[in-house]
């Protein structure tokens, strides 16, 4: 495989970080963007003490500051991983709407915007390049309690289905990665986020019910996987030429997606 240019967002942490240090020792040069400049530091001195320096170049791209993303679209790569996201939780019926929207500002639109800006630029430059959106095996079915999240990767899921179709014609590729549930942290800081907002005075939802919800999942296997199997299989499809649109990992995942949207069909009211 040739040697890419890759940009990540998200790199900070989780698998974005795992994944930018795999690729880099496979050889591949990384742009691994932070969301906070506090972050950029740290992880110059980490990418500095594996002596990946010269592979791993570290930016802070806060998606939210168009100054950042002027910037990012002056940087040379033929990579572009949107990994980065955030997730808002509780029930749906009952979540302040200010927070589903922002979810859908960091998850959905702004990658978009940044998405826009690439694969544009490489249209007009005549370049050929990749984009890849971590999507979530929540991308393909909808949980109870996650549906503000699972919906921002329903919708990424109907981005990136369309720009396969549309970039094809000029050698652009598009793949999504499918995660299960890891554990990477990023899952147990979202089952928090309610509990900010949950008034057991005014909601119907009782904390103590969502909280046992929550643990009762996060203790099961499916609930707390080692997140190395996905991060070496990222490291795999993220630079690769050729692979599947959709990639959920790991399969006992893709069974039970497969499984819930054939039930789909005959799921009655």
């Amino acid at each position: 495989m040739e040697t890419k240019t890759i940009l990540i967002t998200g790199a900070g942490s989780g698998f974005g970080k795992g994944a930018a240090i795999g690729m880099a020792r496979n050889g591949h040069n990384i742009i691994a963007t932070v969301h906070v400049s506090s972050q950029v530091t740290p992880l110059r001195e980490e990418v500095a003490a594996l002596g990946l320096s010269d592979k791993i170049r570290v930016e802070r791209l806060d998606l939210t500051d168009q100054y950042d993303i002027k910037q990012a679209l002056k940087w040379d790569f033929n990579i572009l991983w949107n990994n980065a996201g955030m997730g808002e939780a509780g029930p749906v019926w009952e979540i302040p709407v200010d927070l589903v929207r922002k979810n859908y500002e960091v998850n959905v639109f702004l990658p978009l915007v940044l998405t826009q800006g690439v694969v544009q630029k490489w249209v007009r430059e005549g370049k050929k390049g990749k984009v890849v959106f971590t999507s979530s095996m929540g991308g393909l079915f909808t949980p109870a309690n996650w549906g503000t999240y699972v919906s921002t990767k329903h919708a990424l899921e109907a981005f990136a289905e369309a720009m396969q179709q549309e970039l094809a014609a000029y050698g652009i590729k598009v793949q999504t990665i499918n995660p299960g549930a890891y554990y990477t942290g990023y899952n147990e800081t979202m089952a928090d986020n309610p509990f900010r907002w949950l008034d057991d005075e005014v909601n119907f939802t009782k904390r103590a019910d969502l909280r046992k919800g929550f643990d009762d999942f996060f203790a099961t296997p499916e609930g707390k996987m080692d997140p190395t199997e996905m991060i070496d299989r990222m490291i795999e499809i993220v630079p690769s030429d050729e692979g599947k649109f959709r990639n959920v990992v790991p399969k006992v995942i893709e069974d039970m997606l497969k499984d819930h949207q054939l039930k789909a069909w005959e799921n009655t009211i």
